[in-house]
């Protein structure tokens, strides 16, 4: 009867630390493949965009555009803050830095511009002041050295141009590199108008 038991303890005991080992191990392998801003920056470092072939090329901006996809929206717009991707960006043709912009761009922010351009303008203003506001707290920018000397998250010329044309106007008649510009403005308005916590905001 001891006997029974005592195997049935020790049975018990490997069963549950069998069952811990194995969900230890499937955390640690989730936090390996996790996508990080960290992983994201080594790639775009390692990488010579010019040095590479039409194929090549193109396997790489696709290769980034996925992993910029795949990252949550806060580490998205430290590396855009960070101005992570101009060396690349600069290396591209028109035609690479139009598609990479689309291929990175939220899905929905065409609604989301569509959206916003059918609010009264004094909201559409209040919006664009939140999202440049949330756009240049130290907060949200990363803490590095030369944060202080990091030139903003938009330029005044382009608020300037945002708030007179209109901002699908703008958009639409813009090159790659003022889209590129845009992108982190697109993207805090859209964050914002889809969690509600701009448009709460009396």
């Amino acid at each position: 009867m001891f006997s029974h038991r005592y195997r049935f303890v020790v049975w018990a005991v490997g069963a549950l630390v069998g069952i811990w080992l194995v969900a230890l191990a499937g955390h640690w392998f989730i936090e390996y493949r996790k996508l990080t801003a960290e992983k994201v920056r080594a790639y775009v470092e390692s990488v010579d965009l010019a040095q590479l072939s039409a194929a090549a090329r193109a396997q790489a901006l696709k290769e980034l555009a996925d992993k910029l996809n795949a990252l949550a929206y806060e580490e998205r717009q430290h590396l855009r803050s960070e101005r992570l991707l101009n060396d690349w960006f600069a290396k591209m043709t028109e035609a690479e830095r139009l598609q990479f912009i689309e291929a990175t761009m939220p899905t929905g922010f065409k609604q989301m511009i569509g959206a916003f351009e059918q609010m009264p303008e004094d909201k559409r203003r209040r919006l664009i002041d939140d999202a440049l506001k949330n756009l240049r707290d130290p907060k949200n920018r990363p803490a590095a050295n030369d944060t202080a000397n990091r030139p903003p998250p938009i330029s005044p010329e382009l608020e300037a141009k945002i708030r007179t044309i209109g901002l699908n106007s703008f958009y639409s008649q813009s090159s790659a590199q003022t889209k590129a510009e845009l992108a982190p403005l697109l993207e805090e308005l859209q964050h914002g108008m889809e969690s509600g916590r701009m448009l709460r905001r009396p």
